[in-house]
């Protein structure tokens, strides 16, 4: 088994990469954070443009998917410039709604998809060209991500994944552009098939994983550019062997977790998937940690574009699988 990317896979990351370079992001996330979606929206066509989402969509619903590791490869970069919204939320979305649709609503198998609920076929391709931002609330938790800025909010209740009408008060996070939102009453049936939610875990548990893998990369590049310039007794900083031993740390974490990440899109296994998310997120919460320590006193400080990337490592650490739970997973194989 290959872990190594080919050379469409990392020209596919290096357009996003430049694409995303040329965007203010920041001020993109900030604008998120404080409820005015206008510029987050025009960011996410300018993903859907260049097939972001159409990866978790199958090719009969105007998607080129599914593509597990292309997504991943896509993830990482959204992860790496901080793109706000329900980005992994969306792509669990895609693939509730192809798993239910070869199932149907009640979990029966179904030979033709016009036999099934139709739910594919009129949201996926909406999905895919990013006119349709989706979001999902996961079992045992009250809140949606960005429920008020989705199109399409799916909600689990009594065993079955439905959608929502409307949507509740929202709160803040740990990261303030990834807003907590109690979604409506649940409305119109999706499906009760164990799969569609097996499927939905799977994939947002393998978006998650890519994004903090990205988080921390740019928060390991970020603190690296910063000690080849801060000063101390007329001294780089990063010349300090201290210094460059917790950052080798942080980079051995991140280097470990990525060949987990793309075996972890391959197999699509739920222990591997677990494993994955629990070293990406890890890796990602002590490069915030390092980040801050190495900035000093101005990493506190919410000015500064690095504490976006901080609170979003500390946000993901939990979502989709907090690392106790991705442990349990893991045990369970």
């Amino acid at each position: 088994m290959s872990f190594l990317l080919d050379d469409e896979q990392r020209e596919f990351a290096r357009s996003l990469d430049a694409m995303l370079t040329t965007t203010d992001v920041p001020s993109v996330v900030r604008s998120w954070g404080a409820g005015d979606f206008t510029a987050g929206r025009a960011l996410w066509s300018r993903l859907a443009e260049a097939g972001v989402f159409a990866l978790a969509v199958p090719e009969a619903y105007e998607g080129v998917g599914p593509l597990p590791v292309e997504l991943a490869v896509a993830y990482v970069e959204l992860g790496r410039h901080a793109v706000p919204g329900p980005v992994v939320e969306t792509a669990a979305v895609a693939a509730l709604l192809t798993a239910s649709e070869r199932s149907g609503p009640d979990g029966s198998e179904t030979s033709d998809s016009s036999d099934g609920s139709g739910h594919a076929k009129r949201l996926l391709p909406a999905i895919a060209s990013g006119e349709v931002m989706a979001t999902v609330k996961a079992p045992g938790g009250p809140y949606a991500l960005d429920a008020e800025a989705a199109d399409l909010c799916v909600t689990f209740a009594d065993g079955a994944l439905h959608t929502c009408t409307g949507h509740g008060r929202t709160r803040r996070s740990a990261d303030p552009a990834r807003r907590l939102t109690e979604p409506g009453a649940p409305a119109e049936l999706l499906t009760s098939d164990r799969t569609a939610f097996a499927a939905t875990d799977a994939w947002g548990t393998l978006a998650a994983a890519a994004q903090a893998l990205g988080v921390g990369r740019a928060l390991l590049d970020r603190t690296v550019a910063y000690v080849k310039q801060r000063k101390q007794f007329g001294t780089e900083i990063g010349s300090f062997q201290a210094v460059k031993h917790q950052l080798a740390d942080v980079l051995l974490e991140l280097e470990f977790a990525t060949p987990l990440l793309y075996g972890a899109a391959l197999t699509l296994d739920r222990a591997d998937l677990a494993a994955a998310k629990l070293t990406a997120s890890e890796a990602a919460y002590h490069a915030s940690r390092t980040a801050l320590q190495l900035h000093g006193a101005i990493g506190y400080t919410e000015e500064l574009d690095l504490s976006l990337w901080i609170r979003k490592a500390q946000a993901l650490r939990t979502a989709w699988g907090s690392p106790a739970e991705c442990r349990r997973r893991v045990l369970k194989g």
